[in-house]
């Protein structure tokens, strides 16, 4: 997710932190701390309601990132690669692989929900326990506050539209049964475009009755449109990108540019004739060395352009940049990092063969449904 910041890693997955992250913190620890304890726990001091508020806001974090670790760990026992888990102001998003079967969909997809319930009856029960030791109030409000919330978010995820859980799990018990996958995709797709309008609606009737949290409802049903809207546009087109290969997609010849260059001598003898918006640095041996972003290029000074040399302002080759011509095109795109676009370099062992972009797949798309025209 663009945004955010690599922290390290958590169980053997790459663990980011998105920048909304302390505005929920913010958010939660001062409605907690302002709010919620003072009416539960009354004739407490500031600091006592502030740092209670802190901890609380802390734990419901750390609850998030069980709930995606959930994820991760079952896809990784299912054969699912998994990529990272990134936390931010909306909950979490664990990317990964798509599972090869309804079953293994449907357990990474309840393992999260399940995981939110069982530290939400973990701290109920912790909760009730404290508050019938005198002198512990304040962590027993916190620890029933942190249950409830964790109990209402494992209930909203199984809501049954996707991009939640509950659409996850949706999809795979259509998928399970009859063998359709896409038409699985599809459906829960459709079923998150409904509940992310349905949720911005009330969102913003809630704001116009004075209900000032309504405006947190209707952004989530924002994101819940938005991601759902792309989940059905990428099930539309997996059957076209079903069984492609890397070379069947690819544009071939590739213009490239020594990485040695220049930046003015790379404008002036390669990108002023480019067919395309990247272009493939190669360093001294030939092998592929970086991608450069054209409208980047453009956006360097004059003064610079003769001193700056091609890789200095290009972006490195990163994982699942690359790929070999026999492989399926569908595995290409789920290794892409999500929201870098797509561009991609075709290599058979160390040397350049073609280039994948947006355009390409969506010719591969096209001629699909050319295809689809003329057998009926």
């Amino acid at each position: 997710m663009n945004g955010s910041v690599r922290m390290g890693r958590f169980l053997g997955v790459p663990l980011r932190l998105h920048w909304s992250v302390p505005l929920l913190v913010v958010l939660f620890g001062y409605g907690l701390g302002s709010q919620t304890l003072p009416a539960g726990v009354p004739d407490q001091s500031d600091t006592t309601y502030t740092l209670a508020g802190l901890a609380g806001a802390l734990l419901l974090l750390a609850s998030l990132l069980a709930h995606e670790a959930a994820h991760g760990v079952t896809a990784r026992r299912k054969g699912i690669p998994v990529q990272s888990i990134t936390l931010w102001a909306l909950g979490g998003m664990t990317e990964m692989g798509s599972p090869r079967a309804g079953g293994a969909a449907f357990l990474v997809a309840v393992s999260g929900p399940l995981t939110s319930l069982a530290v939400g009856a973990a701290s109920l029960g912790a909760g009730i326990g404290l508050d019938t030791m005198s002198g512990w109030e304040v962590p027993a409000a916190v620890l029933i506050w942190l249950g409830w919330v964790n109990c209402v978010l494992a209930v909203f995820n199984l809501l049954p539209a996707a991009p939640l859980d509950g659409g996850r799990v949706v999809q795979a018990v259509m998928w399970w049964p009859t063998g359709d996958r896409d038409r699985a995709e599809r459906a829960a797709a459709r079923s998150g475009q409904v509940l992310g309008i349905l949720l911005i609606a009330v969102g913003w009737i809630s704001v116009l009755y004075g209900v000032w949290s309504g405006l947190w409802l209707a952004i989530i049903g924002f994101f819940v449109l938005i991601v759902a809207g792309a989940e059905r546009q990428r099930a539309r087109m997996a059957p076209a990108l079903r069984g492609v290969r890397a070379a069947d997609a690819m544009s071939t010849p590739v213009e490239t540019c020594q990485d040695w260059l220049t930046v003015e001598r790379c404008i002036e003898e390669v990108a002023l004739r480019a067919r395309h918006s990247t272009l493939p640095l190669i360093d001294f041996d030939g092998r592929p060395s970086g991608l450069l972003h054209l409208p980047r290029l453009a956006r360097i000074p004059a003064q610079q352009r003769e001193t700056l040399r091609a890789r200095d302002v290009a972006t490195p080759l990163l994982q699942g940049a690359t790929c070999a011509p026999d492989d399926l095109l569908e595995d290409v795109l789920e290794k892409l990092s999500p929201g870098s676009g797509i561009r991609v370099l075709v290599t058979d062992g160390q040397r350049l063969v073609g280039i994948i972009t947006a355009r390409d797949i969506s010719r591969v798309v096209q001629r699909h449904a050319l295809r689809g025209t003329e057998s009926r």
